[in-house]
């Protein structure tokens, strides 16, 4: 007989680890794959999928499942840091270029995850380590994001979110049509204190897959906004020109 104090599997835990390390062990498993080796049934399998998928922490491509971005957030709680299509060399070059703290994002379903950052200060660096989920219309990268999005599947998005506030939702569409065009997309954080500039890191396919977002003291960062978007930019398409294909969401 157990100890009360002594670990105990539960089927819920146990089918949901048992999923994720299939899929970090053989990433791109198909549905009946996982299910086949999991030896379950697909109806229950499927269930398990779907909310890992909500939450991030599995994704899809190509009909194969991989390890999301939900678990590289973590890391980046942690103070670790994984290499995929963008690298710790990447962020860390893109500080130095700028003065500014990097963080690399990628999207989850209605948020935006931070997985790797660079030169964080103290209030921002702990405020991204405690805070890894960020809606994406109250981000920089999130939006950026989002306006990248193909119009019906943006349309759907913001029908969906109108309860977050009116004034979050116009002042999104006011910007809308400036970060189409230039690629770069704004937020004031921190009561005003720090200011935030994004764009998106576009797969071989010209796919939007992540964000990266500068950010730093509002009375530094402002006035040198455009030379840092175009220093930004600069490194990003180098990025995107990559054709690794990583075991994970970037």
């Amino acid at each position: 007989m157990r100890g009360a104090g002594e670990p105990q599997h539960h089927r819920t835990v146990d089918r949901v680890t048992e999923i994720l390390e299939q899929v970090v062990y053989n990433p791109g498993l198909t549905f009946a794959q996982l299910a086949r080796a999991l030896n379950a049934p697909k109806s229950s399998v499927y269930g398990f999928i779907r909310g890992l998928l909500a939450k991030g922490w599995l994704y899809e491509e190509d009909r194969g499942f991989y390890l999301g971005p939900a678990v590289h957030g973590l890391t980046l709680a942690s103070g670790h840091i994984r290499a995929g299509m963008v690298s710790h060399a990447d962020v860390a070059a893109l500080h130095e270029a700028t003065g500014t703290a990097v963080f690399l994002g990628v999207p989850a379903g209605e948020y935006l995850i931070y997985i790797a950052e660079a030169g964080a200060d103290a209030i921002s660096g702990i405020e991204a380590q405690r805070n890894i989920r960020r809606t994406l219309l109250g981000t920089a990268g999130g939006k950026a994001l989002l306006a990248a999005r193909p119009d019906r599947e943006l349309e759907a998005f913001l029908r969906s979110h109108s309860a977050e506030g009116r004034e979050v939702l116009e002042s999104f569409l006011g910007e809308y049509q400036d970060i189409r065009r230039t690629g770069i997309a704004t937020n004031i954080r921190l009561n005003g204190t720090r200011f935030a500039i994004a764009t998106t890191v576009r797969d071989k396919s010209g796919k939007a897959v992540a964000s990266v977002t500068l950010l730093g003291p509002t009375e530094m960062v402002k006035p040198q906004m455009k030379a840092l978007s175009e220093t930004l930019r600069k490194h990003v398409n180098a990025w995107s020109e990559r054709s690794v294909r990583a075991r994970e969401a970037i």
